[in-house]
């Protein structure tokens, strides 16, 4: 089976190495799309060094010349294609182009969560449970059956990184035991319930500034759900924008009376801030130029 594959970060690394592990197996990988360089992803990688030592085609895509991708694929004559990894829908003339069509990824547990920023969103909302989900691309975000899904746990000390790490480890068996299956011609595709759909919006900046009002189980999601390989969430001092990337929730409880935004307890290396009710959050990893004091607002 000839595979093309289309992708730009960690994700599709791993499916990349994937399907190379895969050459027994009747799996041949004929050309890769993917991008030169990147300001977008947070997980970037250039799969070109993977490609050249496997002698494997590819080609940079320029977003001004997408229909210069679509031709390069062509010649190769996929008869599926991989798109992990790729931060817009393909054209209804790529989707097509495949016989057996084209497989997009999407962390999160379809058909609820379609959309962006699917492992930010999931962690500032609290969320207990996600899911690895792979599917037959249409031309809708995320709205093609599904050929494989496995649930991905959320536990209280995940952070973007070890979540997203737990979702790779799931890709990996996912991807080889499917792929061989594509192969053979045994899989089953199966619809998505499309009453059942909800969708994540982009996120933005102004989605990772803290309010100090919000409840600190609420300000510690964020936090870990904004942690590196993101650019963490914010709070502005002396005007100007400060970066978290982790947190305690406070177990002592404190009087509705202080404002929310008051430092209560500051050390070199954290600071316990009065966030919404009768809660408190511990900020750690601070990278500020110069620290508050005690009784000071935030």
């Amino acid at each position: 089976m000839k595979v093309g594959l289309i992708g730009c970060v960690e994700s599709s690394l791993l499916a990349l190495n994937v399907l190379l592990s895969l050459k027994e197996n009747n799996i041949d990988i004929v050309a890769v799309i993917t991008k030169e360089k990147s300001t977008f992803n947070a997980d970037y990688v250039d799969l070109s060094s993977v490609c050249k030592k496997n002698n494997i085609p590819y080609h940079f895509e320029k977003s001004e010349q997408k229909s210069q991708s679509l031709e390069f694929m062509r010649t190769y004559q996929p008869d599926i294609i991989y798109c992990i990894g790729w931060s817009y829908l393909l054209s209804n003339e790529f989707i097509d182009m495949p016989p057996k069509g084209i497989i997009g990824f999407h962390p999160a547990k379809l058909p609820e969560n379609r959309g962006r920023h699917p492992i930010i969103w999931a962690l500032t909302l609290g969320l207990n449970v996600t899911a690895s989900t792979f599917f037959r691309m249409e031309q809708g975000a995320d709205t093609g059956p599904i050929l494989s899904q496995q649930d991905i746990h959320i536990s209280h000390e995940d952070d973007a990184k070890s979540l997203y790490g737990k979702i790779l480890k799931s890709m990996r068996v996912q991807i080889k035991t499917f792929t061989i299956e594509l192969e053979r011609g045994n899989v089953e595709f199966t619809p998505q319930d499309h009453s059942k759909a909800t969708s994540w919006r982009k996120r933005t900046r102004k989605d990772g500034l803290i309010d100090w009002r919000m409840q600190a189980m609420d300000i510690y999601n964020l936090i870990r759900a904004l942690a590196k390989p993101y650019p963490g969430a914010e709070f502005i001092y002396q005007e100007e924008y400060q970066s978290v990337w982790r947190s305690k929730v406070s177990q002592q409880l404190h009087s509705r009376n202080i404002e929310p935004g008051t430092i209560l307890n500051i050390s070199d290396t954290s600071m316990i801030v009065k966030t919404g009710g009768n809660s408190a959050i511990e900020l750690y990893d601070l990278g500020m130029k110069q620290l508050p004091k005690v009784g000071d607002y935030l």
